[in-house]
């Protein structure tokens, strides 16, 4: 299948309420984008590394050696094939077979060759029930190494999708195997934990159903945001390249809010307003001003459609996807009411707008209306917009770059949110406490955490069952989405539940986590500063 075959109505962006409720009496196989393929055992079936000729038409980073970038730290000691699983008596089995490949995908009128999972950007949305044991077959057929990195999901160690970390990465021609039970209900999302890999086409949506939800919502729209430069005349990886050794930053501005002319190639922008009118509580919120911004694989010249009936009720699972872009999301003509934070219910929170981090996830539903509606994502902190169309009535589709009154007034940053009774940890006082920085600088290009990139930063040391107190402070002039892998954290203030936070600059924050064993990577979730070195291991002992 070519990636110009994708429908915007694909199974899985777009479900009835009927369809959804059917769809958790199946029991048995569920099929995700690509050949199946046979495995002969779990983890991997073969190692290596990446090697041969590059996929892409221009310039080709896929063979790049990531080990050797500041903050990589990766183990040179195999970790060898995860230990084999089964299902529980009785547990149904969700399985699915993955194929991420090079391809061309048109993002609306612009054609790019990237890499993605079976041809489609997103990724068809793999679904299941809190409780199912899921079986995921991989077939890496790209040129270099690759992971799934399964985002937010609470799941054994083994198969959270880290080479050199919880596993060896999948070899280019390889295949691999994760299993694990997803036990928790929420909008999480899945992609690759290589490189830059993250800021091409390699995530799609994964939902995990709630058997005891009521579900008082008519349909369900899957909302993915994303930044887009691959295959525009650069790539990610030429990008960090450029920001390493400061040939990318001709232009920046970090002083305010001016990103422009980042000298990254010769990509084609999509129109899009040149100025945001949005407030912007984060600052200087990111570092790469790119051609296109997405919902759902399209750009504002060929947008996504959503169809429903007017007076439906509608529940959006929105996932930003980018690796460099914080969202101001909105619903022209309309109140959302946000009900749900990075899987976690919170007290229903009206809301013309609401603020998105990269990593972050929110639901929320809404009322319609009667007629034709702009459902926009404004970039924040840069110029720049994602755009979708909202049909429950006959007439003229808004322009893209049309004001939207919901993103002139307040709009609602995540943090504030709070959490909905029975989502809270046991309350325990913490057994343990330990600081967390943020660090680092643009010029030059050098992104830690306490003190020193990762690799060369001494791992945080936990014990599983103890509570753990983290101090966290951002001490940089930049805004970082925090994400903890493993069971997500409590803000002590609030007792929020969230596993990607959004910290402004020179913030501070206390979290709270019940850790698990295992090793469990800390990072910002801006791709390009983990890349430079803003990780750090948790290890948690028994």
């Amino acid at each position: 299948m070519s990636f110009s075959q994708f429908s915007t109505r694909r199974s899985g962006l777009v479900v009835s309420r009927r369809a959804l409720l059917g769809g958790l009496t199946v029991v048995g196989a569920t099929a995700l984008a690509g050949c199946s393929g046979s495995h002969s055992g779990h983890g991997a079936e073969a190692g290596g590394s990446a090697s041969g000729a590059g996929d892409m038409a221009s310039m080709d980073h896929s063979t790049m050696d990531h080990s050797t970038m500041p903050g990589s730290g990766a183990p040179s000691a195999s970790l060898g094939p995860a230990p084999a699983i089964s299902p529980s008596p009785g547990q149904r089995v969700v399985e699915a077979s993955l194929t991420p490949k090079a391809g061309v995908w048109d993002l609306g009128g612009a054609e790019v060759q990237t890499w993605a999972y079976g041809g489609e950007v997103p990724g068809v949305t793999l679904r299941a029930t809190a409780g199912d044991f899921l079986r995921v077959n991989v077939d890496n057929q790209l040129s270099a190494d690759t992971s799934v990195h399964w985002h937010g999901v609470r799941l054994r160690n083994a198969a959270d999708g880290v080479p050199g970390l919880t596993q060896d990465a999948i070899g280019a021609g390889h295949k691999y195997v994760y299993e694990f039970t997803a036990p928790d209900p929420g909008t999480y999302f899945f992609h690759p934990h290589v490189g830059t890999q993250l800021d091409r086409g390699l995530y799609a949506p994964l939902i995990i159903e709630d058997p005891d939800e009521p579900g008082a919502y008519d349909a369900e729209w899957v909302v993915v945001l994303d930044d887009w430069i691959d295959g525009t005349g650069t790539d990610p990886d030429a990008v960090l390249a450029g920001l390493l050794d400061g040939s990318g930053m001709a232009g920046m501005d970090h002083s305010g809010m001016d990103h422009g002319s980042m000298g990254h190639g010769s990509a084609t922008t999509t129109p899009a307003p040149s100025v945001s009118t949005i407030a912007n509580p984060y600052g200087d919120a990111g570092d790469v001003q790119y051609p296109h911004y997405l919902i759902n694989g399209k750009t504002p010249t060929a947008p996504t459609t959503f169809e429903a009936k007017p007076g439906q009720r509608v529940r959006l699972r929105v996932i930003n996807a980018g690796a460099d872009t914080i969202f101001a999301l909105a619903l022209g003509g309309h109140r959302l009411t946000v009900t749900h934070s990075d899987g976690h219910a919170v007290e229903p929170t009206e809301a013309g707008a609401f603020y998105i981090g990269m990593g972050e996830r929110f639901d929320a539903t809404v009322t319609l209306g009667s007629g034709v509606f702009p459902l926009v994502a404004q970039v924040v902190g840069k110029p720049g917009r994602a755009f979708a169309i909202v049909r429950t009535g006959t007439g003229s589709a808004p322009s893209p770059d049309a004001p939207v009154a919901e993103l002139a007034g307040p709009v609602l940053e995540g943090a504030a949110l709070k959490p909905a009774a029975g989502t809270r940890l046991p309350t325990k006082a913490p057994a343990a406490t330990l600081d967390l920085t943020l660090d680092g600088q643009m010029m030059p290009y050098a992104w830690s955490m306490n003190g020193k990139p990762f690799g060369e930063n001494a791992p945080l040391v936990a014990t599983a069952g103890e509570r753990l107190r983290l101090n966290v402070k951002n001490t940089t002039t930049m805004v970082h989405p925090l994400h903890l892998h493993g069971p997500a954290f409590e803000l002590v203030d609030s007792g929020l539940r969230k596993d990607t936070l959004l910290l402004k600059p020179m913030e501070s924050r206390q979290i709270d986590l019940d850790p698990e064993v295992g090793e469990w990577m800390v990072h910002c979730h801006n791709v390009y500063h983990g890349e430079a070195g803003m990780m750090i291991t948790l290890s948690v002992k028994a």
